[in-house]
C-alpha cells in the first residue's frame, strides 16, 4: 500500500522529470550505466574529500609528532600514522589535491593539445599531415612511463614538471584518435558546401569539425586523467615527482612500502588503496560516457 507522503515524493519526481530533460536524461543514464554511476560517486568523493580536506580533519598534513610515530589505527588516528608520525587519513585527504591537480592539469592540456593537432592535421592533410603524424609516431613508440621518465628527468622533480612530463604522451594519443574521426568529417558534402560559401579555415574547423569530433575527445580527457594520477604517483614513488613535504600518494608509499611493509602495513596499505579507487572511479566513469556517447553501442 502507497502512503500519503511516498505518492507525494513520486508525484514530485515526475513533475521534475517533465520539467527538467537533463534531470530525465540522468535517471536514464543511471539506469543503463550502474557502473558508470558507482565511477562518478567514486570521482565526486574524491573532489569533495579534495576540496573540503582543511575541514574534514583537525591535523595538519605536514605536522609531525614523533611521540607518535607508528601509531596503529585507532580513535584519535582512524588510519595511523606514518614514520614521522603525520596522520595519514590527513595526508591522504590533502594528496587527493595533488591527484586532482596534476590529473585534470595534463589530461586538460594533453587532450587540448591532441585535439588542436589531429583537427589541424585531418583538415588541411599533405605533407603538414605526413610529417605531423610521422611526429607522432615517434612519441608513441614509447610507453608512457618511460617517455614521462625520460622528460621528468630532463627537467627536474617537481609538480610542474610532472605535469608536463605526463602531458607529452598524452597529446600524441589523443591526436590519433581525433584525426581518424575528422578525416570522415572532412569528406562529408556540408564541408565541401561550406568552402564553396567562402568561409575561413577557422570558422570551418570551429564551427563544424571540432564539435563532431567532441565524443571521443571528452572519452579520452576521462580516461586521461585516470592515467595522469597513476602516472603522477609511479613517478613520485620512483623519487622523480613531487617532492616533500607534499601530501602525494605516491611518495606515501615511497615512505612505507617497503620498509615498514611488516612493521606498519597501514603506512603503504592505505595510499595504495586511495591510488586504486581514485583510477578505477575514473575509468569505470570513462566507461560509461563511451557507451553513452559511442553510437555503436546506444542500441545495447
Amino acid at each position: 500500500m502507497v502512503t500519503t507522503s511516498e505518492a507525494a515524493v513520486e508525484a514530485q519526481v515526475e513533475e521534475l522529470e517533465e520539467k527538467t530533460p537533463w534531470f530525465q536524461s540522468c535517471m536514464k543514464m543511471a539506469k543503463k550505466q550502474p557502473v558508470g554511476v558507482a565511477g562518478l560517486a567514486v570521482v565526486i568523493a574524491m573532489i569533495f574529500a579534495g576540496m573540503f580536506a582543511p575541514w574534514l580533519t583537525p591535523y595538519h598534513p605536514e605536522y609531525n609528532s614523533f611521540e607518535y610515530m607508528l601509531t596503529a589505527p585507532n580513535a584519535e588516528f582512524w588510519l595511523g600514522t606514518d614514520q614521522f608520525g603525520r596522520d595519514i587519513l590527513t595526508r591522504i585527504l590533502f594528496g587527493a589535491q595533488t591527484a586532482l591537480f596534476v590529473g585534470f592539469s595534463a589530461a586538460t592540456v594533453g587532450a587540448v593539445g591532441g585535439l588542436v593537432l589531429g583537427v589541424a592535421s585531418a583538415y588541411f592533410g599533405g605533407m603538414f599531415d605526413l610529417v605531423l603524424q610521422r611526429v607522432m609516431d615517434v612519441f608513441m613508440a614509447f610507453p608512457l612511463i618511460i617517455l614521462a621518465l625520460a622528460v621528468v628527468a630532463t627537467l627536474g622533480p617537481g609538480t610542474e614538471n610532472v605535469i608536463i612530463a605526463i602531458t607529452i604522451p598524452f597529446i600524441p594519443q589523443c591526436a590519433r584518435v581525433v584525426r581518424s574521426n575528422a578525416l570522415a568529417i572532412r569528406e562529408i558534402p556540408y564541408v565541401d558546401a561550406a568552402r564553396a560559401l567562402g568561409f575561413g579555415h577557422a570558422r570551418i574547423i570551429l564551427r563544424h569539425m571540432v564539435p563532431n569530433v567532441m565524443a571521443p575527445f571528452l572519452i579520452l580527457f576521462t580516461a586521461f586523467v585516470g592515467q595522469a594520477i597513476l602516472l603522477e604517483a609511479s613517478l613520485s614513488y620512483l623519487g622523480m615527482g613531487v617532492q616533500e613535504p607534499t601530501p602525494a600518494w605516491g611518495l606515501m608509499l615511497q615512505g612505507g612500502a617497503e620498509e615498514y611493509a611488516e612493521s606498519a602495513p597501514w603506512v603503504a596499505i592505505w595510499p595504495g588503496v586511495a591510488i586504486s579507487l581514485a583510477v578505477f572511479g575514473f575509468n569505470l566513469f570513462g566507461d560509461a560516457v563511451r557507451d553513452t556517447l559511442d553510437p555503436r553501442l546506444r542500441s545495447r
